[in-house]
């Protein structure tokens, strides 16, 4: 079963939110879309934690596309993603008529997080991420519902806590599909700075089914943050959600019309989410 509530999840890059004008028609979109089915927005901001963490001249170290985050980058990550962002593209979403609401993951329980395991990086190294999360866990996040039962959007950052309360930096692509199977979405809409999934002459994949998606992710074709894109549309998949597309949200007001890559569905039972590589903010 398939698209349990009609809702959509929209996971916005932060590339896309780092300007006004682009926050405008970022808060346009949203408000489209808020207006055909209940929506539930997560979003990244990794260019703005890079660029506070040079102005703070705390050094920047990622391996295979996933941020290291030692003590000293997570308060970047937090302040920056939970604060800075989270707050502006609020602000953008309520000028546009949107109720919007801002969380984080950690805001009663919206996800588990766990702190996730060392990590095999393509060279065979094994490496220690730091305070990065991976979303865990089978429960409903409750609050999503009961907000988008009162007609609100709420709009999440990609910072979450633990069991004991540590604070985790959690890859946003990743906590977008956690949600989309937790809340057995409709649609898992992935917007960022390219239009979707592109070959190997930087033309746009109309369209692909899993076994293209499982290629590109195993042979290395598909880049380091096209890598979390396409596992966490892999997991929605499993979940059961319904639609999947990863398009270009530049200079658009309207990601319907984006161009893009649709991920195309296959008839399944429902499965559970299974980890994925987390921890680049955005």
């Amino acid at each position: 079963m398939t698209g349990e509530t009609g809702t959509t999840v929209l996971k916005l890059g932060g590339e896309l939110l780092e300007e006004p004008a682009g926050r405008r028609d970022i808060a346009t979109a949203i408000c489209r879309l808020a207006s055909q089915s209940p929506l539930v927005v997560v979003h990244g901001g990794g260019r703005e934690v890079d660029a506070e963490m040079t102005a703070k001249g705390i050094p920047t170290r990622a391996v295979d596309g996933l941020r290291v985050t030692d003590a000293a980058t997570l308060e970047v990550v937090v302040d920056v993603l939970a604060g800075r962002v989270n707050t502006r593209l609020v602000a953008a979403a309520r000028v546009a008529g949107v109720e919007a609401v801002g969380l984080t993951a950690a805001d009663a329980g919206i996800s588990t997080i766990q702190r996730a395991e060392p990590y095999t990086a393509a060279e065979g190294t094994l490496v220690d991420l730091g305070f990065v999360g991976q979303p865990t866990g089978a429960d409903r996040p409750v609050l999503l519902d009961r907000l988008c039962q009162a007609g609100l959007v709420p709009i999440v950052a990609s910072v979450g806590a633990d069991s004991g309360g540590q604070l985790l930096n959690v890859n946003a692509d990743t906590l977008a599909g956690h949600l989309a199977g937790r809340l057995g979405a409709a649609r898992l809409l992935i917007a960022g700075g390219t239009a979707g999934v592109l070959d190997e002459q930087g033309r746009t994949i109309p369209s692909m089914d899993m076994d293209l998606m499982h290629r590109l992710i195993a042979d290395g074709r598909a880049s380091a943050g096209m890598v979390a894109k396409l596992i966490a549309c892999r997991e929605a998949h499993r979940a059961g959600v319904g639609r999947i597309d990863i398009v270009t949200g530049t200079h658009t007001d309207n990601l319907d019309t984006s161009a893009g890559t649709t991920i195309q569905q296959v008839a399944q039972e429902r499965a559970p989410v299974s980890p994925s590589p987390a921890g680049r903010a955005g």
